[in-house]
């Protein structure tokens, strides 16, 4: 599966976007939570697993969304499954790397 990845500079530090291909470009809502994949923010290059997880390693943060990109990071002992928001069952998770 190939995931969309962005990078973007932070005062923080580097924050990397990972985002399944099959859902970018469309919206998702719950209530009042939404995740809305049409914005610039999620869109990026298509990158294969292992570049991904090179990338992982150099961001202080990561927003991922998407069944491929959770189970990402959920792989790379990244994520607690616990702490995964979904929203029409579509997963996503913020992490903040120490």
């Amino acid at each position: 599966m190939k995931l969309i990845v962005s990078q973007k500079s932070g005062p923080h530090g580097i924050l990397v976007v990972i985002t399944d291909k099959d859902i970018l470009g469309k919206k998702f809502m719950e209530g009042k939570v939404q995740l809305d994949l049409t914005k610039e923010f999620y869109k990026g290059e298509e990158m294969d697993e292992k570049d991904v997880i090179t990338l992982c390693e150099k961001a202080r943060d990561l927003h991922l969304t998407g069944k491929h990109a959770v189970a990402l990071g959920i792989n790379q002992n990244l994520i607690d499954p616990q702490n995964i928001l979904y929203v029409q069952k579509v997963p996503h998770a913020e992490v903040v790397m120490g």
